[in-house]
């Protein structure tokens, strides 16, 4: 698969406000876009540290994916997300290889980026999420 880098952490927080207010007040990071992301009941907040992106996640919905994790298993690291080309290739190679995934086509995330899951009962317990960077699709076959 090879992804390209490590595009963003996600962090699921139970309250965005606060929690961008920690990462600008005590680490220094400026917040750069936030966002919201309805159909997966969520609104991001992102921050760069060097070449990566810190998301995140506040739930918009208490029945939502945010929600329920930090319900069962408190705030903290709830993703990591690589940058791949041809995302639905490697969700084909992934599948192939016996990963159950979440997504079996890519959908549209934050900063219009295509993105797909994998379960993170086939990645030894980390949810895995790939991301496309729009453009950066190939042509059909």
């Amino acid at each position: 698969m090879k992804p390209a880098h490590i595009e963003h952490i996600g962090i699921a927080v139970a309250s965005l406000a606060e929690s961008v207010a920690f990462y600008e007040k005590v680490l220094g990071l400026k917040c750069y876009n936030i966002e919201e992301v309805p159909d997966q009941k969520v609104r991001t907040a992102f921050f760069m540290v060097g070449q990566t992106k810190i998301e995140l996640l506040e739930s918009t919905d208490p029945q939502g994916t945010i929600a329920r994790f930090i319900e069962k298993r408190g705030e903290g690291i709830h993703h990591i997300a690589f940058a791949v080309e041809n995302i639905e290739e490697k969700l084909r190679h992934a599948e192939k290889e016996g990963v159950r995934l979440i997504d079996t086509k890519p959908r549209k995330g934050a900063e219009g980026l295509e993105i797909a899951f994998l379960h993170p009962g086939s990645a030894h317990g980390v949810l895995i999420e790939l991301c496309e960077h729009p453009g950066h699709e190939q042509p059909e076959k």
